[in-house]
Order: structure tokens, then C-alpha cells, then sequence
């Protein structure tokens, strides 16, 4: 199945342990989402990034889980993210982790694109459930 809707995001600095050193930022956010569409469902998660000194240069690493309804099923699971920006040129994979389905999305599969346009954010989600 491939569904696509938007969503609203909100990050918050939080503490982190690890500090940049030569011109890297080292940060560490928390992540608030509410999806709108088929995947009708919040999530709450943690994202690490570094910004290297080159402009548009950096990487991210995140986790999220996610709760609510996915074309009317209801459970959750958990997202992983792994992104690079090699000066501005943008890598982004978003898949779930395997196992982490719960009541009706058990054994859920997939991976999700984000796109952002006009300052608006919005997900394709690429998922398969068992039969």
C-alpha cells in the first residue's frame, strides 16, 4: 500500500551528552508530530545531528514511535531515520523497525519519504502488513 498526507512537527533542544569539536554542532532535539490523512495517528521521538563547518553539510539520526490509526488500523511503530546533507544535496531514509508493529499493524513493513514544500510538510508511506 502507499498512502501520502501531511503533518505538523515540532522539535525542542533537549540536553545532550556529546559536544562538536573544530567547528561541528552537535545537537540533540525532541520530536513531536501529528500525521493527517490515511495515517491518522502522533508520534514522539529524539533525532541527533551534526552540522559539519562546511554550509549544507551535516547528518541526522532519529527514532520516533508512532501512534493512532494506518488506513483504519490501530496500533503503533517505530520509525528510524537516517539522513546526510553533502552541501545541500539531501539523503534521507526513513523505514520501520522491524518487529516493532503493535495490535493491528503487527508485522507492519515500510519506509516513509518526507517532502517539504512551501514551508508545509508531508509524508509517502510505502508500508505492507501480513495477510
Amino acid at each position: 500500500m502507499k498512502i501520502s498526507g501531511e503533518f505538523e512537527v515540532k522539535t525542542k533542544p533537549i540536553e545532550g551528552y556529546a559536544e562538536g569539536k573544530d567547528g561541528v554542532s552537535m545537537n540533540r532535539m525532541s520530536i513531536d508530530k501529528t500525521f493527517y490523512g490515511a495515517l491518522s495517528a502522533t508520534s514522539r521521538g529524539e533525532m541527533l545531528a551534526a552540522m559539519s563547518p562546511i554550509k549544507g553539510s551535516a547528518g541526522y539520526v532519529a527514532i520516533e514511535q508512532v501512534s493512532g490509526e494506518l488506513s483504519g488500523k490501530k496500533g503503533s511503530f517505530v520509525l528510524q531515520h537516517f539522513g546526510t546533507m553533502d552541501k545541500g544535496t539531501e539523503r534521507l531514509i526513513l523505514e520501520v523497525v522491524p518487529d516493532s508493529g503493535t495490535e493491528e499493524l503487527e508485522g507492519l513493513t515500510g519506509s516513509m519519504n518526507i517532502i517539504i514544500e512551501d514551508g508545509k510538510h508531508f509524508y509517502e508511506f510505502d508500508y505492507q502488513l501480513p495477510n
